[in-house]
């Protein structure tokens, strides 16, 4: 996170902010100094004397932010002035105590298992709003399966299709990301324990033993071996986030597009003075879509950093681990940003109908030449029906007619269709194909995902 632009904070990170802000950060790695003192008190690696001593002062409100962000340019990382200030905090309590403060364990524990806590605090945060976009969004696909509109590939009218069908697709992208942040869970937030070169060499014996308790204070899976130097975990998070931004983007991109003047199709809310202009009273700005669009702009470049940073150097990496630290905040932060817009967004969408049919004529039915066309395919070959709707459409655009009347002055055509079969085929409700099933399979499957 960013920590001189807090202004923006609202705006594109949204309340997940707090859990990557530098109070929260360094709770986090003090957690894991207080369980681990816990840990080896269970292992019999330091005196149960110790541990209530240490864990009083893991507290991030007695430390000196500024002291420890200066030795942090020196140190190379911030684990290494934080331990000092803890052990002398311990220390003036009890020297003997402060000797115990982060035995047999590495910078690196601190860092990333403290990070691992924060991420999996994020993804509580995440997924109920991930559920509550999705049921949103099911909402919309359900109540709108009969609400006709325009089909767009290109940026150009296509053929008809549903709102209910546009919305059932957003909401079948969103359940496989709920599954995703399901997943990674359990493979990706394990504990980080293995000492100064990942084999636990200052425990002795007791390395796994102590290992083990301290998963289990952390309440963490324990992984069956340290990771300091293999960070696909980390990188598989920035993926999938990386790929829940994207479509979140998606979504905000239909919107945007559906929002322009002249479709109107859809609005985004406008309480609470959202989206108003500071020039242009009549403006009505789709926020929401901005904040995500923004999000999913900025990802993929932050989310190769995380790829970049996966090829390590023997044990311990050089600039690799460090580029993380920041970049996995900002994925996380934007990502849960954008999430929280396009909640707001989709749970309050307004839909207009009326604009819907005016645009699915604004073709003049030539958004229909494909069903007339399949249908005459049959009789006369599909080269020859394309051809003579093809002409049939030049001449309605050259002439500002509807297509009908176009087909109706063909004698091929009127040969091969009744007039009622020809108005039946023009009709936008007669061509939407397995919209209806479609539908229907991707809300059985979300209500069975959630």
């Amino acid at each position: 996170m960013s920590a001189d632009a807090p202004l923006l904070d609202p705006l594109f990170r949204g309340p997940i902010a707090v859990l990557f802000n530098d109070d929260h950060r360094l709770q986090r790695m003090l957690d894991f100094e207080a369980a681990l003192s816990r840990a080896e008190a269970q292992a019999g690696v330091i005196p149960a004397a110790a541990v209530p001593l240490v864990e009083a002062k893991c507290r991030a409100e007695l430390f000196d932010f500024q002291a420890l962000a200066s030795a942090a340019a020196s140190a190379g990382n911030l684990a290494i002035p934080m331990v000092e200030q803890l052990t002398a905090l311990v220390a003036g309590e009890d020297p003997v105590a402060a000797s115990y403060v982060h035995w047999g364990a590495t910078s690196q524990d601190v860092i990333d298992t403290g990070l691992v806590l924060q991420l999996r605090e994020a993804l509580d945060w995440m997924e109920p709003q991930l559920r509550a976009l999705g049921d949103a969004i099911a909402k919309l696909a359900d109540r709108h399966r009969e609400t006709v509109m325009v089909a767009r590939t290109l940026l150009q009218q296509a053929l008809p299709t549903t709102f209910g069908l546009k919305a059932a697709g957003w909401l079948d992208a969103v359940a496989r990301h709920l599954m995703r942040l399901r997943e990674i869970r359990g493979r990706d937030l394990t504990l980080q324990f293995g000492g100064a070169a990942g084999t636990l060499a200052a425990l002795r014996e007791k390395g796994t033993a102590v290992a083990s308790a301290l998963a289990d204070e952390l309440k963490l899976p324990q992984p069956d071996a340290p990771w300091h130097s293999h960070r696909d975990r980390f990188a598989e998070i920035a993926v999938v986030l990386g790929l829940l931004a994207g479509t979140l983007g998606k979504i905000a991109r239909d919107v945007a597009l559906m929002m322009q003047t002249e479709v109107g199709e859809v609005r985004e809310p406008p309480s609470n003075d959202r989206g108003r202009s500071s020039a242009m009273p009549h403006k009505h700005n789709p926020v929401g879509s901005v904040v995500a669009l923004a999000a999913a702009n900025r990802l993929p470049g932050l989310v190769s950093v995380m790829l970049a940073a996966t090829t390590l150097e023997h044990e311990r990496g050089v600039g690799g681990w460090h580029a993380e630290w920041e970049t996995l905040a900002d994925i996380v932060t934007l990502t849960g940003g954008s999430l929280l817009q396009m909640s707001g967004v989709v749970s309050e969408l307004h839909i207009d109908r009326e604009a819907m049919t005016k645009n699915l004529q604004r073709s003049r039915g030539q958004i229909m030449a494909e069903a007339v066309a399949t249908e005459l395919a049959e009789r006369l070959g599909r080269a020859n029906a394309y051809r003579i709707v093809e002409q049939a459409c030049t001449k309605a655009a050259a002439e500002g007619t509807e297509l009908r009347d176009a087909l109706a002055d063909d004698a091929r055509v009127t040969q091969a269709l009744q007039i009622a079969d020809l108005e039946w085929l023009l009709n936008p409700r007669n061509y939407l194909g397995s919209s209806e099933k479609l539908i229907d399979r991707i809300l059985a499957s979300w209500h069975a995902t959630k």
